[in-house]
């Protein structure tokens, strides 16, 4: 420890000894502040890599530890800190957390910065109640061990992974159900490890399919007629929704964890690639769109765009697909790096490598499909990728940890065509001109800033036939916030927002009730949201109508266990939000 820390431990009392030791960590360690609400998300769920087998590398300088204490501690730091701090410990969203900065601090030292937690953001594990004390012991001297390392995750692995249960010759070739497919819903059980097949017209249960460890997002094929559907876990389930009976017809596992799964929607593509990126190796695969055969992995590990500094860990956050060529746009969180990857010659892959800004997240386009908007979370700014050119067409800084989803297209009433986020870290909802041909003088700029009920929004959505603007605060520490919407509209964007009890009108009992993730149906005049509660408390999807913002109807079932994302077959086939 150095001297200036020997000296706050021989000066400070004992209740400022918590806080101080929290101010020079944040000061002495590299990395920026994170809000409890960004620590929370990003450890929400935690990562399914807790169980893998991984070597045990001790160190000889660090406190020692038994064979069984480290296995629980890696289980912890996978379950709890991983999401902030990165795999390897190298600092993610959190700060890093290697031997060389974790032994010189020492023992005591951490037990009380793990315990107490810090202004920068990191949560009070023990005083919360989350840790006891003999596991905030434990961690402070896991994490002055060597990182354990995951194993590595290729082609081999992928294909003993590989299953094509139904064979394409074997599929139907025309829709063989009556279902109304534009207006099907594929609603994530997360802690169920299903999907729910919803009809939007009846409001029943179709099908629940079982996945992969907390399904992460259901993406489209360009046709309407396949459902991808990702986990934590790296498990696709490609579902094929003409089928008598829609159900799974392959499966492959392309990694230890992920969050992303897009296909090809160029024309004359149609169908046919499909492409994945992990978290864990950090890498993306190419495989084909109606099999899941694997082709082609590519590694994200390298250069980040700012210090230009390497990183071996970059994960891939997000993935859309290009309108204007045969091209996938990756981006790799850590580095800040998107990925213009030519998917139509897998042996002379051409890719065009952009520098945005550090972390990239989640986005989708503009509304005329040219443009991908995409949150670099923790540097506060939009990307613009202009998709026609494969460039970068701008920086945006905007509020505090972006969070947009898909984001909301719509026309503001004096400035044009905007594309909008709401935050994480603050109460902004931020407007971004998107016509560069009309409103050339708004376009990649700021041109509004509506204040919202809170921070903790995941989700904005709007739909074109629609003049609301819906935004979610779900894991805002209030439980009015939390539980409730914000509705704004459109045409009226100065008067505010009007605040929706979807919570209370679910008629739920005890639970979080946590309101997220608006989604339309295909007609423009329905909203859905999940209203998620505990797996062991009932949860439930509320439907409220567009116009008279009204309560229409509310799905409830045994099998609805903690919904989180809905998607719509057709919104989501059409990147219509």
């Amino acid at each position: 420890m150095k001297q200036t820390n020997k000296m706050i431990w021989g000066v400070m009392t004992l209740a400022a000894l918590p806080f101080a030791v929290g101010m020079a960590f944040a000061q002495e360690t590299a990395g920026h502040s994170t809000s409890k609400v960004e620590t929370v998300y990003e450890s929400s769920g935690g990562s399914p890599m807790g169980s893998e087998p991984m070597h045990q590398n001790i160190n000889p300088k660090a406190p020692p530890m038994t064979e069984a204490e480290f296995s629980r501690g890696k289980e912890i730091f996978f379950q709890r800190c991983a999401g902030c701090h990165g795999v390897l410990r190298k600092g993610a969203t959190g700060k890093p957390l290697t031997p060389n900065i974790t032994l010189e601090r020492g023992t005591e030292y951490l037990k009380i910065f793990i315990n107490y937690g810090s202004p920068a953001g990191m949560p009070n594990w023990g005083t919360s109640g989350e840790l006891t004390e003999t596991e905030v012991d434990l961690m402070a001297r896991y994490v002055q061990q060597e990182p354990p390392t995951p194993p590595e995750y290729g082609m081999k692995e992928m294909e003993a992974s590989w299953t094509v249960i139904v064979p394409p010759e074997k599929r139907p070739t025309k829709q063989m159900n009556k279902l109304n497919l534009k207006n099907l819903f594929s609603v994530t059980l997360r802690d169920a490890g299903k999907i729910a097949l919803i009809d939007g017209d009846t409001k029943k249960i179709v099908e629940t399919i079982k996945t992969g460890y907390a399904v992460h997002i259901s993406r489209m094929s360009a046709s309407g007629r396949y459902l991808y559907v990702i986990g934590r876990d790296a498990r696709i389930d490609l579902i094929d929704l003409w089928m008598d009976k829609p159900q799974t017809v392959a499966e492959i596992k392309v990694g230890l964890e992920a969050r992303s799964v897009e296909t090809s929607k160029f024309k004359g593509f149609e169908d046919k690639i499909a492409i994945a990126g992990t978290y864990w190796p950090p890498q993306f695969v190419i495989m084909d769109g109606d099999t899941l055969k694997p082709r082609k992995i590519v590694s994200t590990r390298g250069m980040t765009v700012d210090p230009q500094e390497y990183h071996p860990e970059p994960r891939v956050a997000s993935i859309v697909a290009s309108h204007f060529k045969p091209e996938f746009l990756v981006n790799a969180k850590e580095t800040g790096k998107i990925y213009m990857v030519n998917y139509s010659d897998l042996t002379n892959l051409k890719m065009t490598v952009i520098d945005a800004a550090r972390f990239l997240h989640d986005g989708g386009f503009d509304s005329t499909g040219r443009y991908m908007m995409v949150a670099a979370n923790a540097s506060n700014k939009i990307a613009v990728v202009d998709t026609k050119e494969d460039k970068l067409a701008a920086l945006v800084d905007v509020g505090k940890t972006p969070h947009p989803g898909r984001g909301a297209n719509f026309i503001d009433p004096k400035f044009g065509p905007v594309w909008a986020t709401g935050d994480l870290g603050d109460d902004s909802i931020t407007l971004i001109g998107t016509d560069p041909v009309k409103h050339k003088q708004n376009a990649w700029k700021v041109v509004r800033t509506l204040k919202g009920q809170g921070g903790g929004s995941l989700f904005i959505k709007t739909n074109p036939k629609s003049k609301n603007l819906w935004v979610d605060t779900p894991l805002n520490p209030d439980a009015k916030l939390s539980q409730s919407v914000a509705v704004f509209d459109i045409r009226q964007l100065d008067k505010g927002y009007q605040v929706l009890p979807i919570g209370e009108w679910s008629g739920l009992g005890d639970g979080a009730k946590r309101v997220v993730q608006p989604e339309y149906n295909a007609a423009g005049d329905e909203v859905w949201f999940s209203v998620w509660s505990a797996k062991d408390k009932e949860s439930a999807i509320v439907v409220v109508d567009d116009k008279t913002r009204k309560l229409k109807a509310v799905i409830k079932d045994p099998e609805i266990i903690t919904p989180t994302g809905k998607f719509n077959v057709y919104n989501t086939q059409h990147d219509i939000y």
